[in-house]
């Protein structure tokens, strides 16, 4: 039974200390769209997106008025389009094609973002996927709402590390592309190991091959929520703080339990997941990194911060848990740096580093996550952070992810301005050391010994 003074706490929340829903998702299978003819195939995926979005920002709005919970975006994910072009496209530029028919349908429903301009080669790559990686850079320059990914690994079947070397030359290429943006189309380009097929967030959503024709999945957000509820038990014991977390995270999650749910009922689509992910934003009092400062550090980055993370992000998922029977995703903590105004005020101490945030990400939700960094930071440099990062998730049975953005013409002690939810950021320093040997290898790293359940 709900009570009035639950109901005042969640208002109180949604006021005072940032809670949104942060996306209403809606995930449509093309797979039913595919045809040998791109001008069929065009026609198809647009016809399908418009009618099945149609009244998805419509409704989205209608919950948000009716409950008074801000729902931040509208977005959709679509069956990664490596797999649905595979027979029509013959080169970069047919996928070029794609990306804008998918930008246009996107604009057309009035949604923020689009994602699934993506393939999946974690142990190999068909001619279809090296078409659509190595038309990334342009398809990402032509398109304002598209946002693309590429699965490189996963503790199954390993690393593809010829994709992850033929990635970082993607990514400065994308950053060329967009140098007049300060290379934001790297802002819009995510690569994974062990990538989920429910991610409602950008820029890594896709529609998994395993999902149903259509599915509505929600991201719900609430690192000010926490951090209020963390400041409330200053010098209490550990048992105290997480079970402080692990009930505010039950809250939030039912949050957006309710907009799932309703979202499913009013557009007669069946619901998927709820992910609860602490995404930060650039506003004041919304910040991850401000939570770990509550829990007693100086500054994320000052020893114990990754066993601070680790806390923080188990008893969030068991938080999460228990209120919804499907918690999907990444569910966990997010550390961007440009998103996080907490983050930045560390790497501008001179606390953070990424050499820290990566050890970070053994124990979060994703890994590195819009990091600026020098635009002559080299294609292999990016390469090694790439397969640094795929190693943690491959090893440690989790996501992980890099969005990393070399800014063209700039340098450490300089920063970038993204705007709006992208924020701003300080460019990091980068190990000057070479990788490029190593890069250089052909072939896979295998997938690790644990990984033999069968």
């Amino acid at each position: 039974m709900i009570n009035f003074r639950e109901v005042d706490e969640t208002n109180k929340m949604i006021e005072k200390q940032n809670l949104d829903v942060r996306t209403i998702t809606l995930g449509i299978s093309l797979l039913d769209c595919v045809s040998d003819d791109l001008t069929v195939l065009r026609k198809n995926i647009y016809d399908k997106i418009t009618k099945k979005a149609e009244r998805l920002v419509t409704v989205g709005k209608e919950i948000e008025n009716e409950f008074g919970i801000p729902i931040v975006n509208k977005r959709i994910s679509v069956t990664p389009i490596a797999l649905v072009g595979a027979s029509a496209c013959k080169s970069a530029e047919d996928y070029v094609a794609l990306a804008e028919t998918l930008n246009d349908a996107a604009k057309q429903v009035g949604v923020n973002f689009i994602g699934g301009f993506s393939a999946l080669v974690s142990k190999g790559m068909t001619e279809s996927d090296i078409c659509l990686i190595k038309s990334i850079p342009q398809a990402l320059a032509a398109t304002e709402l598209v946002c693309s990914s590429v699965n490189l690994g996963s503790t199954k079947t390993g690393i593809d590390m010829d994709a992850v070397r033929l990635m970082g030359q993607i990514v400065k290429e994308t950053a060329e592309r967009t140098k007049e943006k300060d290379s934001l189309g790297c802002a819009k380009l995510v690569v994974f190991c062990n990538a989920p097929d429910d991610n409602p967030f950008m820029a890594g959503a896709f529609h998994g091959v395993t999902e149903g024709d259509q599915v509505i999945n929600v991201g719900v957000s609430g690192p000010g929520v926490v951090k209020k509820a963390v400041s409330k038990v200053r010098g209490e014991s550990f048992e105290v703080l997480c079970e402080t977390i692990k009930k505010t995270a039950f809250k939030v999650t039912r949050v957006g339990q309710l907009v799932a749910k309703e979202a499913s009922r009013r557009l007669n689509i069946p619901f998927g997941i709820v992910d609860l992910s602490l995404a930060p934003t650039p506003a004041i009092g919304d910040s991850v990194a401000d939570i770990l400062s509550e829990m007693g550090l100086e500054y994320a980055g000052a020893p114990g911060t990754t066993a601070a993370l680790a806390l923080l992000n188990d008893q969030v998922k068991k938080g999460g848990v228990m209120a919804s029977s499907y918690v999907g995703g990444l569910s966990g903590a997010f550390i961007p740096v440009s998103e996080d105004q907490g983050m930045i005020d560390a790497v501008e101490a001179g606390c953070l580093t990424l050499e820290k945030l990566e050890a970070m990400t053994c124990v979060c939700s994703v890994g590195l996550d819009m990091i600026a960094i020098p635009g002559d930071t080299s294609e292999y440099t990016i390469s090694g952070i790439i397969a640094d990062e795929m190693a943690i998730g491959m090893v440690n049975q989790k996501t992980t992810a890099v969005r990393i953005i070399p800014v063209v013409g700039k340098g450490v002690g300089e920063s970038v301005e993204f705007g709006g939810l992208l924020g701003h950021a300080p460019i990091m320093a980068v190990n000057g050391f070479s990788c490029e040997e190593f890069i250089k290898r052909e072939g896979r790293i295998p997938a690790p010994i644990h990984s033999f359940k069968n």
